[in-house]
């Protein structure tokens, strides 16, 4: 975000908190929001974005996603009609083409979603954890900072919080410090920050990802008490 002139951590969370719901709406695969996410901030790391293009690039992003990863895919015509036709046809097939070549194409990337699922099966979890872990990550996908961490990284931090908050305790087993190649301790940091996120996912502005996880389809997940004693750990 250095190098952007007009566009801000705060402008970036509010178009990823509204592709969150954009992707629920679509019923598109957990998949194609991680590697929209990705794309969006590869893309901005290298193109100067005018704020009012800035919704453009996670549609197109999101449509590009949605062409590497889904079987059935959202026409060009569904997305103009869901941004409130601010863009044309030819405006979102001309960004296609720049986000593109700007990528050089490199569309297959390891996202945390590649990362969670695999690391879901080492801690052997049942729904309610992968629930919970998926509602920690998708609120983290919001947050700017937590771009410092690697996906790994995220994906395992999301297991370890949402284990603390199902079962009260910390809890990170050998299997899974031996799969995700990650020790308590290089967790807590990632933990920590997510467990502060959910305890505010329903204040403010942006509360997508909350609404979203407060619904019969994900067990109303994003009601569970978040893991307080995380917090007071780390002061």
């Amino acid at each position: 975000m250095t190098q952007q002139f007009d566009i801000n951590e705060k402008m970036r969370a509010i178009l990823i908190d509204w592709l969150i719901e954009v992707h629920d709406k679509f019923d598109l695969m957990s998949e194609t929001l991680f590697l929209s996410i990705n794309l969006i901030d590869r893309f901005l790391s290298q193109q100067q974005v005018v704020r009012k293009k800035l919704q453009l690039v996670g549609l197109v992003a999101m449509l590009l996603a949605c062409k590497y990863e889904e079987v059935s895919v959202p026409v060009v015509g569904d997305l103009i009609l869901i941004s409130d036709k601010a863009y044309t046809r030819k405006e979102v097939l001309e960004m296609e083409s720049l986000m593109l070549n700007t990528l050089q194409f490199n569309m297959s990337v390891p996202t945390p979603y590649v990362f969670i699922q695999r690391f879901l099966k080492a801690a052997q979890s049942d729904k309610k954890l992968q629930l919970l872990s998926f509602f920690l990550i998708e609120l983290s996908l919001v947050e700017y900072e937590m771009l410092k961490f690697t996906p790994s990284l995220l994906a395992a931090a999301a297991i370890y919080a949402a284990q603390c908050t199902i079962y009260g305790f910390k809890q990170w087993s050998k299997t899974c410090q031996w799969h995700s190649g990650y020790s308590e301790d290089q967790l807590l940091e990632c933990a920590t920050l997510m467990i502060g996120f959910h305890q505010k996912a329903a204040t403010g502005k942006l509360t997508g990802v909350h609404r979203k996880y407060c619904t019969s389809k994900f067990g109303y997940i994003s009601k569970s008490e978040p893991a307080q004693f995380l917090l007071e750990t780390k002061l």
